[in-house]
C-alpha cells in the first residue's frame, strides 16, 4: 500500500454512508444493538445528516474511498461562568489495514488547527482510548458515577415547595430547565439543536421526562428516565437547589410499587450515597470526558481567575505533542481582577507543565498541589499556593454524549 496515493481532504455530505460505515466497523456496532433501541441504518444516517452538515469533517481517502476520519462539532461550553466556543471531537476512526501510518495524528493536527482558526480554544471528546488521547494532548476532565439503589433504599418522601410534572422529551420546558442549570454549572455544554440531537440519539423509544417546578412555576431541574423489567433507569437528573433534588427523588420513589431497583448515572464528583438514609448502595466511578486546550494564550485571555489583592506571575515551560502555539516558555500574568495574559518568553524556566496537565488543572478536575505531588507540575511552593488560590474549586459537569 503506497501512502503517497492517500489524500487528506474535507468529507462532504455525499460521503455520509461511508462515514457511517467506517464508524460501525471501528466501533463494532451490530445490527442487534441498533435494533434494540429501534434504529435502522438509514435512520441513523438521516438523524446524523443535519448534525454532520454543521460539522468540520476531515478524512483520508484512498481514491474515492474514505479510510480514516474525524469530525468536530461547533459547540459552546461554560467554564467558571465564562462562555467558550468548543470543538467537540467525534467520529474518530481508521480502517485496520491503514493503521500505524500516522494518518490519525495528521488528522488530529489538522482538526486542532481548524479549531484554532475558528476560535474554538477548548476541545472535548469522549475517549475510546484514554492512553491514546493522552499522548495527543488530551486529559480527563470529568467523571461519571453509576449507581444501583434497591427499592427499599429509596429516600422517604420529603416535603418540598414545588411539584413535579411529567412532560414529553421534546418539550421546550425541558430545554429551559437545562438552560437554567447550565447557567449555574461549570463545564456544561450549552445545548443548541445540534447538541440536543446528539443527546437523544441513542436512547430507547420509550424514554420519558419529568420536570420539577418551584413555587413560582420555574423549572429547577428534571429527571430523564425509562422503566424496563422492574428497573427505573435514570439517564440524567439535574437540579439547581436542594428542593428540586428532593422533589425529583420523591417522584422516583413514588414508583416504589412498580420497580425493584433504580439504576442511573450522575456526572458530579459527589457520590449519591451520602445523601441517602441507607447509604449502602452500589456506586461505580469512571472517567467520562477528556478535554484539551487548543491555543493556550488565547484560552487564558478569557479565563476567569479568582481576584486577589495583588498581581500574580508564573514563568514555565509548556509542552504539547501537536500544537506549536503551545510549545515553549511562557509568562502567565494574572491581574488583581483575575484577568490572565500568557506571553511567550525566550528564556529557560524552572517551571514545567504539559498541555494535558494544564487543561485538567484549569478545568478544575485536579488541583495544583495534587498534580505537583504526582510529578505532573514542576513549580515552587509559592507558585503552587498562588495557583491554588487563583483557580476556582469546582469540577466539570458533562452529561452529554457525542
Amino acid at each position: 500500500m503506497n501512502k503517497k496515493n492517500l489524500k487528506m481532504r474535507s468529507v462532504g455530505s455525499e460521503y455520509m454512508e461511508q462515514y457511517n460505515a467506517l464508524l460501525r466497523y471501528v466501533f463494532q456496532v451490530t445490527d442487534e444493538e441498533l435494533s434494540s433501541i429501534g434504529w435502522q441504518e438509514k435512520e441513523i444516517i438521516r438523524a446524523k445528516f443535519p448534525t454532520m452538515e454543521k460539522a468540520d469533517v476531515i478524512g483520508w481517502f484512498d481514491g474515492d474511498n474514505l479510510i480514516s476520519q474525524c469530525a468536530v462539532y461547533p459547540m459552546q461550553v461554560r467554564i467558571f461562568g465564562q462562555q467558550y466556543a468548543m470543538g467537540g471531537l467525534t467520529g474518530v476512526g481508521t480502517y485496520p489495514e491503514y493503521t500505524n501510518m500516522g494518518l490519525m495524528h495528521k488528522l488530529l493536527e489538522q482538526a486542532l488547527k481548524n479549531m484554532r482558526k475558528r476560535g474554538q480554544y477548548i476541545c472535548y471528546l469522549y475517549p475510546y482510548s484514554i492512553p491514546y488521547y493522552r499522548r495527543k494532548g488530551w486529559e480527563i476532565i470529568s467523571d461519571k458515577i453509576s449507581y444501583e439503589i434497591k427499592d427499599y433504599q429509596l429516600p422517604k418522601n420529603h416535603q418540598v415547595r414545588g411539584d413535579v410534572r411529567r412532560v414529553k422529551t421534546e418539550d421546550e420546558e425541558l430545554k429551559r430547565a437545562y438552560e437554567r442549570f447550565a447557567e449555574r454549572t461549570h463545564g456544561t455544554i450549552i445545548r443548541d439543536e445540534l447538541a440536543w440531537n446528539e443527546y437523544w440519539l441513542w436512547d430507547p423509544d420509550d424514554i420519558m421526562a419529568a420536570i420539577y417546578y418551584n413555587e413560582d412555576g420555574e423549572p429547577d431541574g428534571y429527571v430523564i428516565y425509562w422503566i424496563a423489567n422492574e428497573v427505573f433507569h435514570i439517564k440524567d437528573m439535574i437540579f439547581i437547589n436542594e428542593d428540586a433534588r428532593a422533589g425529583l427523588w420523591n417522584f422516583v420513589a413514588a414508583h416504589f410499587s412498580m420497580i425493584n431497583q433504580v439504576e442511573g448515572d450522575t456526572y458530579t464528583d459527589e457520590p449519591l450515597a451520602f445523601l441517602l438514609e441507607d447509604a449502602s448502595i452500589k456506586e461505580t466511578i469512571s472517567p467520562y470526558y477528556m478535554g484539551r486546550i487548543v491555543d493556550f494564550p488565547a484560552f487564558i485571555s478569557s479565563y476567569p481567575f479568582k481576584p486577589d489583592s495583588e498581581e500574580r506571575e508564573w514563568e514555565f515551560e509548556l509542552t504539547d505533542p501537536i500544537m506549536e502555539c503551545n510549545q515553549g516558555s511562557f509568562r502567565l500574568t494574572i491581574s488583581r481582577d483575575g484577568h490572565g495574559i500568557a506571553e511567550r518568553i525566550s528564556k529557560p524556566c524552572f517551571g514545567r507543565i504539559s498541555i494535558q496537565t494544564m487543561t485538567t488543572m484549569l478545568m478544575g478536575y485536579k488541583r495544583p498541589d495534587y498534580l505537583a505531588r504526582i510529578g505532573r507540575i514542576k513549580a515552587t511552593d509559592d507558585v503552587l499556593d498562588m495557583l491554588e488560590d487563583a483557580i476556582e474549586q469546582q469540577t466539570p459537569f458533562i452529561s452529554d454524549y457525542f
